[in-house]
């Protein structure tokens, strides 16, 4: 192969690099979001039960029905917005693929993309093989706020999308409504849509509210919801999303879905909605059973000098490192590997150029022992960098 690919400059992903270093140094792995506990086992009784009924040939491009119906339920429960399960919502593989497919669906040459970063490390390339140009805007500092002033001047003829997310990965933050509104009010009367990342809906921290362009009826109109339940049962493993949107969006999304991956596990998808038939009110308990292990890890770490801002969302949590060392997170997250054998996710990586940022990303989706062990080493390797010695 003589020419380049489309990405030719784009390398492996962080989580894949930190991964990989963690299994060949042995380190313990609070990098990637991978919950190290097992499953409800109901879910793998369902599972099983589904294949042996025969569930085994492709599920309906669309997605299985008794599944999106119980999308819909939950959308009316949760949000109090009545969606129509055969034009609004679609089953993909993951939340990955249902932000891909959107993109590609209402993206092309030419478009203009609007990305906060730090951003997802997929949303940029799927612009990109679209033929669009990703524009990205920092979150300001402290706390990661949005710059809407910012927004406002980036916003041309050219703007088709902006991508947005919240509870946020990797900021550890949520959105307010009163941002939701702001967005709103900056695309009103333009030709302008929005993909809303919000497959961590459920993990939000100490009584605060998500607020979803769902229930915005403005954005509703105009947005692409994408949501995971990988995430939701702690099973990252089963690559079932979904994404509501408005019917003539949804068309759109489908137009790539069906040549995309045309549909997704026919049996994971019984499985899942006997599930939910059996648990309509599944991912209330998200919120209180990460906030114990955030407030559990924030605890074991509250003397080693490392500042943890309380993560508003999702189930990582940042480790600010500046009081210890001058160096980059991507060193910092290296020394850490190899010295202090914890593996973490470094938050330069999400940004298209990079912040002199002293964070680090934890992952809290792990047994209780599991982050006891990381809060020890964490504490050690801190210990080893005292007295007030900034490497």
């Amino acid at each position: 192969m003589t020419r380049p690919g489309k990405l030719a400059d784009v390398g492996t992903t962080i989580f894949t690099i930190m991964s990989r270093r963690a299994q060949e140094l042995g380190a313990l792995n609070l990098g990637q979001g991978s919950p190290d506990y097992d499953i409800d086992p109901r879910l793998t009784t369902l599972v099983t039960a589904a294949m042996t009924q025969g569930h085994n040939q492709y599920a309906p491009m669309e997605g299985l029905g008794s599944l999106r119906e119980r999308i819909a339920a939950r959308l009316l429960s949760v949000h109090g917005l009545s969606s129509d399960p055969e034009g609004e919502i679609t089953v993909t593989l993951g939340a990955t693929e249902a932000i891909f497919s959107a993109i590609l669906s209402v993206v092309g040459a030419g478009d203009e993309v609007i990305a906060f970063d730090p951003a997802y490390d997929s949303y940029e390339p799927a612009v990109r093989l679209a033929g669009g140009r990703c524009l990205r805007v920092p979150l300001t500092q402290p706390g990661f706020s949005y710059d809407w002033e910012r927004v406002r001047a980036a916003l041309n003829d050219r703007t088709r999308l902006v991508l947005f997310n919240s509870p946020h990965n990797p900021a550890c933050t949520l959105a307010a409504g009163a941002d939701l509104d702001e967005l709103a009010a900056l695309i009103r009367d333009r030709d302008i849509l929005v993909l809303s990342d919000e497959v961590y809906e459920h993990v939000v921290f100490d009584g605060a509210a998500h607020h979803s362009v769902l229930a915005h009826p403005e954005l509703a109109a105009r947005s692409f919801a994408v949501f995971s339940f990988g995430k939701t049962l702690h099973a990252t493993g089963l690559r079932v999303g979904y994404c509501v949107a408005p019917r003539p969006l949804t068309a759109q999304l489908r137009k790539v879905h069906q040549f995309n991956t045309f549909s997704i596990a026919h049996p994971l998808q019984h499985a899942i909605a006997a599930y939910l038939t059996e648990r309509p009110d599944w991912g209330r308990e998200l919120a209180g059973f990460f906030q114990a292990k955030r407030d559990r890890l924030r605890t074991a770490l509250a003397g080693s000098g490392f500042v943890l801002p309380p993560a508003q969302g999702t189930y990582f949590q940042l480790l600010d490192f500046g009081a210890f060392s001058r160096a980059t997170d991507l060193e910092f997250a290296e020394a850490l590997l190899t010295t202090g054998g914890v593996a973490t996710i470094p938050l330069s990586p999400f940004y298209a150029v990079p912040e002199p940022l002293t964070f680090v990303r934890l992952c809290l989706a792990k047994r209780d022992s599991t982050l006891d062990e990381g809060a020890a080493r964490l504490n050690a390797f801190a210990a080893r960098l005292r007295p007030d010695v900034r490497a």
